[in-house]
């Protein structure tokens, strides 16, 4: 190659490092071999290390297997058992697995589809939801906080307010044309989902807020109220895009931290990676078909000083 050519090559290859802010999808898609230095994170803050005296180790891969929770047996004669384990997860683990849920598969399906060919449009159709903005009902962007990241993450994401819904879906991407049929059958579905959850955690707690029939006298208005509350709360729905890397082992897709919320239904799909603190330790969690992984939330551990 001669030098005109490599001079020329390296500006390109710079040009592209300093659109970072486009998203990591357009990186891959610009054919980068190498991980730009504004996603190269620490050794000690890589995947799959950590110090001794300061000095580096890489540890080996552990999976853990998070606590089970049958969702349907919630609803049988075992839901005192059932109530048992998913208070000793909230507490000891801060995590578990939710099975058997009730949603259906096709609408989970539907949503990664959607969701995945979103991600699949030019990016001048996705930038058009580009913005720092945290109030907007739908925000497209990179990383974990790209107005704060000193070191960028591997990830795009997509974020949509789903509270109130007639006020935010005209916000909603139009396309592809059943992106907001799909995703508002989601957003509907995971939040009956959380109600329900929500009853049974605080159940599990002593605190009885089952739906009850709204002509029966009762003596638990506050429990009521309490319940009414998280109906009415606000909702977010993220769409995480993680796109090939050339050198995973030098970045994350998404930095240590907790979620702020109550709960976080998180649908992981068949690739491992997603990772939890357990015991000092970040374990891998083995990804379950159709299952949701819940994350108790800061708001629930402040509560209830459930772990996280």
């Amino acid at each position: 190659m001669s030098p005109a050519l490599a001079k020329s090559s390296e500006k390109l290859k710079n040009e592209i490092e300093d659109n970072y802010h486009k998203g990591v999808k357009y990186l891959h898609e610009s054919g980068i071999q190498k991980v730009p230095k504004k996603y190269i994170f620490p050794i000690s803050e890589r995947p799959n290390s950590y110090t001794i005296n300061g000095n580096p180790q890489v540890t080996s891969k552990h999976n853990l297997k998070l606590p089970i929770i049958d969702f349907a047996q919630l609803y049988g004669p075992n839901r005192a058992q059932v109530l048992d384990s998913l208070s000793y997860a909230c507490e000891n683990y801060g995590f578990f697995q939710l099975i058997n849920h009730g949603i259906p598969e096709e609408v989970i399906k539907s949503m990664v589809d959607v969701g995945g060919r979103f991600f699949d449009l030019p990016l001048v159709e996705r930038e058009k939801y580009m913005t720092t903005d945290m109030t907007t009902p739908v925000r497209y962007g990179t990383s974990f906080n790209q107005t704060k990241d000193g070191v960028f993450c591997w990830r795009d994401f997509l974020k949509l307010v789903c509270d109130p819904l007639p006020q935010v879906l005209p916000h909603w991407p139009s396309s592809p044309s059943d992106f907001r049929e799909m995703a508002v059958t989601y957003s509907k579905e995971t939040k009956i989902l959380f109600i329900k959850l929500v009853e049974a955690i605080l159940e599990s707690l002593g605190i009885n807020v089952a739906t009850k029939n709204k002509t029966q006298q009762n003596d638990d208005d506050d429990d009521d109220e309490m319940l009414k509350e998280f109906e009415d709360g606000s909702q977010l729905m993220a769409v995480n895009f993680y796109p090939p890397c050339p050198n995973p082992d030098l970045t994350l897709g998404m930095p240590p931290h907790s979620d702020y919320g109550f709960l976080t239904l998180l649908l992981q799909d068949e690739v491992e990676g997603l990772q939890v603190k357990c015991n000092d330790d970040w374990v891998t969690i083995q990804p379950i078909p159709n299952a949701f992984v819940v994350n108790v939330g800061d708001h629930l551990e402040v509560r209830d000083n459930f772990r996280v």
